[in-house]
């Protein structure tokens, strides 16, 4: 595998983005996070760090806190 396919830095600058730092959200393709990652790592990611994540078009969007979602339509 090339290094700079390498899950675990893959990782790493998926969250180390200034809105990770910051409480915000973002978001990835669900087939990206798959192939580059795997989802059970993902998933562990995001419990080890509290974060909720919704799936919707193709698309994981993570909300990086630990505040309520909502859905409000």
């Amino acid at each position: 595998m090339q290094t700079h396919l390498d899950p675990e830095r893959v990782l790493g600058r998926m969250f180390s983005t200034g809105k990770v730092a910051k409480g915000g959200v973002f978001h990835r393709a669900v087939r990206d996070v798959d192939r580059l990652v795997g989802r059970d790592r993902f998933l562990m990611e995001l419990d080890r760090r509290g974060f909720q994540c919704l799936e919707n078009g193709g698309q994981f969007v993570v909300f990086c806190n630990r505040e309520p979602v909502r859905r409000i339509r």
